[in-house]
């Protein structure tokens, strides 16, 4: 009987162990993730854990009320931002006054159209009550971009779709959204426009008469805390997931690939924070539907955050196919690269280990280092083709020189030759063909500095500047493989082949100048503005060849 009871009361207080209000996760590309960042560098808040950055709308919500009992140390535009943040993920406080929907119960339908062009919150419907939270918002993006060259191409893209999501009894958090959208114009520069395009089935496949491309997401996130300061949630279904730190790209899962179906696991607790992530994705499209596969990616990290001095981390991936699920590796408490080789060594596995700082206000560091493989049977000779390394170093300067609202960002990353590739070509680091990883790919380095400025809560300026050096593989004028510099993320290292000593930029030497000057309005709630302008050169340093691309976007986002 006392069992029982003791049980009972376990159920209890993990049934309904409070948690924050909302429990689904604030889409990534939302302006509140800058702010949050830029706020945890100048020390009003800590933990944001931007090494994986999805958030719930509860946990966005406790930073802003961490942020609101400091802002008397705050500028007036970062005041401006919480209080714009405050009217949206304050729920409880929503009102007629602050927010309007279009299916209004109270109302005739469409009764508040015209509101829709206001500052108020928008959404097509919500309730809320104590044992149910639900919204349903729409979104329209439209993009209009024209490049600038001897013969000017223009492409342009518009697409609808909504999104429904909420909390059922305080734990269970869900999502659901599509999307539906067409090109019209170049779809080449589509594809350098936007280059999700790229991953997108229907755009890739072009069978249409008109090209097209969808997305959709949806999950089930269950999150309790069942005393303070711990948090246990598991998750299901599909998101977009940013894997590791990277101002730029992240080496690790840099959130550029295709949105990938997960189960995932986070355990924080003091000090201690530990996620483990189990994702599927699909290989290079292909015309033929059985050469067709799926992949799958296990990953997990443990992380030690000392306050006010740095996070530590160390993590671990596994890429693996041409099978079903290995339970192995669903197991989040393993070491997988030592389950890897109990398992005839079949799957790519990496590990990383990555550092950032919090001792000085106003200025973060980062680091990355990033192993492909093992290296430890070759300490002695660092530069074997075997040694599959990247690093990355970098720091974001908040308010520099006392110049409230203005960021400074650099970061330098370095990839070693066949990093993110495999013998079997099907186990490489990508997902529908684009490097999970970041973007440059192996025998590669580049160099980031950006700059940010808030000119008040509605107007985001950005300058970016990138420079990238690669080293591509020597081919034939009919695509044959002359020689392998490890620089085809596609291309593995061929035994008795290739150099055993590769040279770093080795091979076809190229180099990219990216410059990206932009400005993001918000005139109105939700409704966004953004205007950018790209210039790129790109440079044959063996051939003695360069080219050029210019052009600008205009983009128009809606959120409602």
């Amino acid at each position: 009987m006392k069992k029982c009871f003791c049980l009972l009361s376990l159920i209890c207080l993990i049934a309904f162990s409070p948690i924050h209000a909302q429990i689904e996760n604030v889409n990534l590309g939302h302006d509140v993730y800058t702010f949050l960042k830029e706020m945890k560098v100048k020390k009003i808040i800590s933990g944001i854990h931007d090494d994986l950055p999805n958030m719930s709308y509860g946990e966005v919500k406790k930073f802003l009320l961490e942020i609101d009992k400091k802002k008397n140390e705050l500028s007036a535009t970062e005041l401006d931002f919480l209080d714009k943040f405050k009217i949206e993920f304050y729920t409880e406080d929503y009102s007629p006054a602050n927010t309007t929907q279009l299916f209004d119960p109270d109302n005739s339908f469409f009764g508040n159209l015209s509101e829709f062009v206001s500052g108020k919150n928008k959404y097509i419907y919500y309730m809320q009550n104590d044992y149910l939270n639900f919204f349903v918002e729409g979104s329209a993006h439209a993009i209009h971009a024209q490049s600038f060259a001897t013969k000017p191409t223009n492409a342009a893209l518009f697409d609808l779709g909504f999104r429904a999501r909420g909390t059922v009894l305080k734990n269970l958090g869900y999502s659901f959204s599509l999307a539906k959208g067409g090109v019209s114009g170049g779809r080449d520069f589509a594809a350098v426009v936007d280059p999700r395009l790229n991953q997108n089935f229907k755009f890739v496949e072009n069978n249409e008469n008109i090209s097209n491309y969808d997305y959709t997401e949806g999950y089930l996130r269950y999150a309790l805390s069942p005393v303070d300061n711990m948090l246990i949630a598991v998750q299901l279904g599909r998101e977009k997931i940013k894997f590791g730190y990277g101002y730029g790209n992240s080496l690790t899962i840099s959130g550029e690939g295709p949105n990938m179906d997960l189960l995932r696991f986070d355990f924080r607790y003091g000090i201690l924070s530990f996620s483990s992530i189990h994702a599927s994705t699909v290989g290079e499209y292909d015309n033929t539907i059985q050469n067709r596969y799926t992949k799958y990616i296990a990953s997990n990290k443990i992380k030690v955050s000392i306050p006010n001095l740095f996070d530590f981390g160390i993590g671990e991936s596994i890429v693996y196919s041409g099978r079903g699920l290995e339970w192995g590796y669903i197991n989040p408490f393993l070491f997988y690269k030592y389950a890897e080789m109990s398992m005839q060594d079949r799957d790519n596995g990496t590990v990383f280990l990555d550092m950032q700082t919090s001792f000085l206000k106003n200025f973060e560091l980062q680091a990355t280092f990033f192993l492909d493989e093992d290296i430890l049977s070759n300490l002695q000779d660092l530069d074997l083709f075997s040694n599959k390394t990247g690093y990355q170093l970098g720091f974001l300067w908040y308010q520099p020189f006392n110049l409230n609202d203005l960021s400074l960002t650099f970061e330098y990353t370095r990839i070693r030759p066949y990093v993110y590739t495999h013998n079997e070509y099907m186990n490489t680091f990508t997902g529908f063909g684009t490097i999970l990883g970041h973007r440059i790919g192996p025998n590669s380095d580049e160099i980031l500095s950006r700059i940010n400025y808030n000119m008040s809560s509605r107007i985001r300026f950005n300058l970016e500047y990138r420079h990238t050096r690669s080293g591509k593989n020597i081919l034939s004028s009919t695509g044959l493989l002359i020689k392998n510099v490890g620089g085809d993320v596609f291309q593995p290292y061929r035994y008795n082949v290739d150099d055993t000593h590769p040279s770093f930029l080795d091979g076809v030497r190229f180099d990219y100048d990216y410059i990206t000057a932009g400005v993001h309005i918000e005139p109105w709630r939700e409704i966004f503005f953004d205007l950018n302008y790209t210039f790129t050169q790109e440079k044959n340093i063996t051939a003695g060849t360069k080219s050029n691309l210019s052009y600008l976007v205009l983009k128009l986002t809606m959120e409602y």
